[in-house]
């Protein structure tokens, strides 16, 4: 007896029911991008492991699924959009006029352990602004954030915004000079484990409690400085509720490319971790050997976020398919007929699918009830020879013998 496949610990199969729902956010996702004047672009599932390694920092460097192909080459699957994309502006910059918008839904890969809302395949939906250093940059990109997230109908959701040159001025101010960033890794946790967590983590790391006492008071009076306070004035320009965005001196980010403003976003329920993260990386194209080109974007987790949607049931009513006509197949006496009519129909761009084997007809009812196709166009003898279809509306269960030109006044 053969053994059932498995899939991979870590990735997912998505049935049509929850595709419908993934296209849906990935339709608005893209509708927003376009609206705001980002444009497409897509780069390769594998990279060189020289573009992806080092770039993010040594604990996501483990993360990235890397291996020797059949040249001996050493290679990668990508682990996030934003390096690959920066190596597409090393090489093409002098074809790409800046700045440049650009928005990317791929799929990403990290071998990471698997939890709630983290798998190790995930679609990354990006937008970046490359070739500007303007604050108005990065404030775009939070009210695309908000955009989305109010199209797709979430209720209460923050926006966390902060700096990585605040972060390094509270930790001058507390006097931190060594293992800075591990003591920042640290207080990015300080929203799960809370101010105890924090402080108890701290002392194992080798901070004595006036050192640790000194760095709390520091974050409780931190402030944004000039360029981020000009991001939350833009921010509010573009339109976005004051409730839809905080400063939060505690947002770390631990990818290392990170330059100047950070940000993620958060749901009240469930607690699923951030559902967009992102910040300002102006090295990056240059440590990949392009020029010197200012950046900033932000990832939104269509994984994540489909989550969410399905458990908090923020839905419209989806139908399960476009398809809006099952033509029956009434038998091989009729089939030229009923070939012809949905030939017809999706010549006037009207989704239909022809039933392929001549079943009774009462098993081709169910099939487009199951599938909720609303209509069964039939072509028996009877049609044939008076050159009509009748037509089966399946959720009210009516039905009548009509033309052609009737037919599509009635579906369109």
């Amino acid at each position: 007896m053969n053994k059932v496949p498995q899939t991979l610990k870590g990735f997912r199969d998505f049935l049509p029911d929850v595709m419908v729902i993934r296209n849906y956010v990935k339709n608005i996702l893209v509708e927003v991008f376009e609206n705001f004047g980002f444009e497409p672009l897509e780069t390769p599932t594998l990279e060189y492991s020289s573009t992806l390694m080092g770039k993010y920092g040594e604990e996501a460097d483990k993360l990235v699924y890397s291996f020797t192909d059949n040249g001996g080459r050493q290679i990668g699957l990508r682990y996030d959009l934003t390096v690959p994309t920066a190596k597409v502006l090393a090489i093409y910059n002098q074809q790409i006029p800046l700045p440049f918008k650009r928005y990317q839904i791929q799929p990403v890969w990290r071998a990471d352990n698997t939890q709630k809302g983290r798998y190790r395949e995930v679609i990354q939906c990006d937008i970046d602004t490359f070739g500007s250093s303007s604050p108005i940059t990065d404030a775009e990109i939070i009210a695309v954030i908000d955009s989305v997230l109010q199209k797709l109908n979430f209720q209460k959701f923050s926006i966390r915004i902060n700096s990585r040159s605040v972060l390094y001025q509270i930790l001058d101010s507390a006097g931190i000079t060594d293992n800075q960033k591990s003591v920042l890794q640290t207080l990015d946790k300080y929203s799960k484990v809370g101010q105890g967590g924090v402080t108890k983590e701290l002392k194992e790391k080798g901070l004595s409690a006036p050192t640790i006492i000194t760095l709390l008071d520091c974050i409780r009076k931190a402030q944004p400085d000039s360029y981020l306070s000009q991001v939350f004035d833009l921010i509010k320009g573009f339109g976005v509720s004051e409730s839809s965005f905080i400063f939060d001196p505690t947002i770390f980010r631990g990818l290392d490319y990170y330059t100047g403003p950070i940000f993620e976003t958060y749901v009240e329920k469930p607690k699923i971790g951030s559902i967009t993260g992102g910040g300002r990386y102006d090295n990056l194209i240059s440590l990949l050997g392009g020029p010197n080109i200012p950046a900033v974007g932000t990832t939104i987790g269509l994984d994540r976020i489909v989550d969410c949607i399905m458990e908090l049931n923020l839905l419209p009513n989806l139908p399960k398919t476009k398809t809006k006509v099952l033509v029956a197949n009434f038998g091989p006496d009729t089939l030229d007929e009923s070939i012809r009519l949905v030939s017809f129909l999706r010549n006037k761009s009207i989704p239909s699918s022809i039933y392929p084997d001549a079943e009774k007809l009462g098993k081709q009812f169910k099939y487009a009830s199951d599938k909720d196709i609303p209509f069964v166009a039939v072509i028996g003898p009877d049609e044939v020879e008076k050159n009509l279809v009748t037509l089966k509306n399946m959720s009210t269960g009516d039905q009548k013998t009509i033309s052609q030109k009737d037919l599509l006044v009635q579906l369109v």
